[in-house]
């Protein structure tokens, strides 16, 4: 049995393809995480990318002689793997500023604990909106597609240099925009019973000025906010599932874009 032979160029060959796939799986939601070891990441971008490599060998491009290009050339193969990824943590973040929208009008804007996960201070409704959002990630299988679009990139991307143009640039806000609209759709009816409720305790302190509206509003909201966020949790689902079925197209247009 005769092993290959282990040159110089085929080891740079295989870190260009090691460094994508590692800055894409350090990008992804729930392999990306904080929480997930440092090494099980190492681990797994070294196993998908010793198992891609036979497939992806001959789009790989020319290994340069010099240190400049080649590290310009790393760098551009994790900002390719990092953006792919960032296309779906742009959903994940969708849902959870619609979890901070609500909590803020339910009340819950005081009640903040620290996430595990970004470390930072989120309220309880961003947390359940978040991981609401990483349970749907997993039913609907969409981490297949960053493993599939792994191997698609070095066919449809297998440039040298990471590209930034306009169309680029473009493609980025349209995902950012569709991010904010996202957010407002799945938050979008606890802020309107909300306000219908505010409106209600407006009416009510105007034609019974005993009541102490503020007294009696606050548990009033965080009841009709539960209740009618426990309600729109199958119109939550669905609208994730939505942005996750699109998701594909998302990654192979951003592709397509940086060649």
């Amino acid at each position: 049995m005769e092993f290959p032979v282990i040159s110089q160029n085929l080891v740079i060959s295989f870190s260009l393809v090691l460094v994508r796939v590692g800055s894409l799986i350090g990008a992804m939601p729930l392999f990306g995480e904080r929480l997930v070891p440092i090494r099980v990441k190492a681990g797994l971008s070294l196993v998908i990318a010793v198992l891609l490599y036979p497939v992806v060998s001959s789009f790989v491009p020319p290994v340069p002689d010099s240190f400049l290009p080649l590290f310009l050339m790393m760098l551009s193969q994790a900002l390719i793997g990092a953006a792919l990824g960032f296309t779906a943590r742009l959903i994940l973040a969708a849902a959870q500023l619609a979890g901070e929208v609500m909590g803020m009008q339910i009340g819950f804007s005081v009640a903040n604990a620290v996430d595990p996960v970004s470390r930072l201070n989120i309220s309880l409704i961003g947390q359940v909106q978040y991981v609401f959002a990483i349970l749907i990630f997993l039913l609907t299988n969409a981490h297949h597609v960053f493993l599939s679009v792994i191997a698609d990139s070095f066919q449809i991307t297998p440039s040298l240099f990471f590209h930034s143009s306009a169309s680029w640039m473009s493609f980025f806000v349209g995902l950012t925009r569709n991010m904010f609209i996202l957010a407002v759709k799945l938050s979008i009816p606890v802020i309107a019973v909300i306000f219908l409720s505010n409106i209600g305790l407006g009416v009510v302190a105007r034609t019974v000025p005993q009541i102490n509206v503020f007294i009696v509003g606050f548990p009033l909201h965080i009841a009709i906010g539960l209740i009618f966020l426990g309600l729109t949790i199958p119109l939550s689902g669905m609208l994730l599932q939505n942005a996750y079925s699109d998701l594909s197209r998302s990654v192979y247009t951003l592709l397509k874009v940086m060649r």
